[in-house]
């Protein structure tokens, strides 16, 4: 009998994106979603398709996944996120290494290449491609690891793997908005973990570093060939590393003291305002702003 195969994915509020990584694995024997409380149609997507749903308070990005580890029961886990799709050429792959005709070898797990999707346009350089990443793998034999936001799968040491050909499509950020929103997140998390520490301001991280990010993907990278969406994507991640050190730096920067003067400029609730400036912008009563939730 061929192997069994569980698909393992953490969500928050991800209703416009999970019902597309859903019908990419409707093949799969077991489907598990962790969810850290949607607001959204997330958990109702989920069911609609077949998934076990599991509600988990949030755990940071690598505990949540490997929470989710936990909870598989097949042969084999592959580890998807909500905003990615399993291509038509990986599923006759992973089906291939379930039935024990794949033809590869005995691997105990497989990386898989993406296809990184910035703006709508697949994203070829500037090291965007293949990205690599473990994400298929016997039970057992691997587990989330890394720095928050930037989590990653290990395999338990001494177990071999192979790169398969078939691609994960990631659909990553279609507007400029929802990048810069959640890079700034993400700026914010790299310096929120236990081991973060305040550093000293450093022109060479906040400026030199990006700076040669930037030239590094952009040119040496050839990130140039991506058109003007690569131009954008490299110019703000640049950005990105900026922001995570000069957060770093503010850290253990002293607060200002506060004033009843300088509350009142800054605070539309000391001037006797409301803090939402029309109803149509004041998030549903018992409902927290999306941008506020962890993921």
């Amino acid at each position: 009998m061929p192997d069994t195969l569980s698909i393992a994915i953490v969500a928050l509020n991800e209703e416009a994106n999970l019902g597309r990584v859903l019908d990419s694995v409707r093949w799969a024997d077991e489907i598990v979603v962790v969810d850290s409380g949607s607001s959204d149609r997330t958990c109702d997507i989920a069911r609609q398709r077949g998934a076990r749903v599991i509600y988990e308070p949030w755990r940071g990005y690598t505990g949540q996944k490997n929470y989710a580890l936990e909870l598989s029961t097949k042969d084999w886990v592959l580890s998807l996120d909500a905003d990615e799709e399993v291509s038509p050429e990986l599923a006759r792959e992973i089906r291939a290494i379930l039935s024990r005709t794949h033809g590869g070898g005995d691997f105990e797990g497989y990386s898989v290449p993406r296809k990184n999707l910035f703006l709508g346009r697949w994203i070829k350089h500037g090291g965007f491609y293949p990205d690599p990443k473990l994400r298929l793998f016997r039970r057992g034999m691997a587990y989330s690891t890394g720095r928050d936001p930037h989590d990653r799968f290990e395999m338990v040491t001494g177990k071999r793997t192979e790169q398969l050909k078939g691609a994960l499509i990631h659909h990553t950020y279609p507007t400029l908005t929802l990048y810069l929103e959640h890079m700034n997140r993400y700026s914010s998390v790299w310096n929120r973990v236990p081991d973060a520490k305040p550093r000293r301001f450093s022109l060479n991280a906040i400026v030199l570093r990006p700076l040669a990010t930037f030239i590094y993907n952009y040119f040496v990278r050839l990130g140039f060939l991506d058109g003007r969406e690569g131009l954008l994507l490299h110019l703000y991640h640049a950005g990105y590393v900026s922001w995570k050190y000069a957060k770093a730096w503010e850290m253990g920067r002293p607060l200002a003291p506060a004033t009843p003067e300088a509350a009142s400029k800054s605070d539309p609730k000391a001037r006797g305002e409301s803090p939402w400036p029309t109803n149509e912008n004041q998030p549903p009563e018992g409902r927290e702003s999306k941008a506020d939730l962890p993921r």
